[in-house]
């Protein structure tokens, strides 16, 4: 099989979880898979060059800081090769433009435009263990580039489809995507899949597990995806699409951005008793909506933002525990 694995900034942070990532990567090559791997930067790095950006210019040229914030993921790839090298594999670190992550050219938040595997097949095809450098592409100009917050997710996806790749693994440290983030509802339940369509909702209304874009490709190029924490052997969570039978509905997980929070599932238009049921359960907590929106993926309902947690709660108990 061919893989693409990527691990988070919690999953990389430090020696010990440079070293517990390269033992998941060493397993899966030892095990006979392909394997290439994309790394976010370690820990907060990300914000620490932010902040030593703005100790030289509190508005620095988006240009300047692209290059500057891309070097996080080049540390981390540089590392895991030198620690798989010490384990015995053979690895090699390519940046986003080496990898042929090719993007639009704005900065701070590009987009990708054009994959160029070559050099990844190539070096696959060499028998080494492949790491790429996430966040990052270059622009048509030949400038680094980098896709926002979240962008490590797109890369792997992206390289996944590139690669043919027969699974897309995205470690973090979180076993997989609950009814509700587990530290606002202590009784969310992770759940073993989650359709590609309700995960693409989920991901722009709140939920942190995977990014938005990277959900996107997935269903575009048909990438199948799987949400695994790095530091149990647990299962985790696939993400693949779950037709549904003509006017039957699924309530899935219930999430919140800012004010706006979100129950999430398929055919919920077909329920004309969820909004008065959702209303009810939230004044019980007395909170009020201040508007509604039902859809066939989603009832969002506009609270107060130092209420979002108390009615991701309310509604948790509801739909999910009940």
């Amino acid at each position: 099989m061919l893989l693409v694995l990527k691990f988070g900034g919690t999953s990389v942070a430090g020696v010990e979880g440079v070293r517990t990532a390269a033992s998941i990567i060493a397993g899966a090559a030892r095990g006979g898979d392909r394997v290439a791997a994309v790394l976010s930067a370690q820990g907060n790095t990300t914000d620490e060059l932010l902040s030593r950006a703005a100790d030289y210019n509190p508005h620095p040229p988006a240009r300047e800081l692209d290059m500057l914030l891309s070097t996080g993921e080049q540390v981390s790839v540089a590392l895991m090769a030198m620690a798989l090298e010490d384990m015995g594999l053979r690895a090699v670190s390519l940046t986003g433009a080496q990898a042929g992550m090719g993007t639009d050219s704005v900065h701070g938040n590009a987009r990708l435009r054009r994959l160029s595997p070559q050099r990844m097949e190539r070096e696959l095809a060499d028998g080494k263990i492949v790491l790429i450098a996430g966040f990052q592409g270059v622009s048509p100009e030949g400038d680094i580039t980098t896709l926002g917050r979240g962008g490590s997710d797109t890369t792997a996806v992206a390289a996944a489809a590139a690669l043919h790749a027969d699974q897309c693994r995205i470690y973090t440290d979180v076993d997989g995507v609950c009814t509700a983030d587990p530290r606002v509802v202590p009784a969310a339940r992770k759940l073993p899949v989650v359709d590609t369509g309700e995960m693409h909702v989920l991901a722009a209304m709140g939920a942190k597990v995977l990014h938005e874009r990277a959900v996107e490709l997935s269903e575009r190029f048909g990438v199948p995806l799987e949400l695994r924490s790095t530091f149990t052997d647990a299962p985790g969570t696939a993400v693949r699409a779950l037709p549904l039978p003509e006017g039957a509905h699924r309530l899935t997980a219930v999430t919140a951005r800012n004010g706006l929070v979100s129950l999430v599932g398929s055919g919920l238009h077909t329920l004309p008793k969820l909004g008065p049921q959702a209303r009810a359960a939230l004044e019980g907590e007395g909170i009020v909506p201040a508007a509604y929106l039902q859809a066939p993926r989603r009832l969002t309902v506009q609270v107060e933002a130092e209420r979002a947690d108390d009615a991701v709660r309310a509604l948790h108990r509801r739909f999910f525990e009940e």
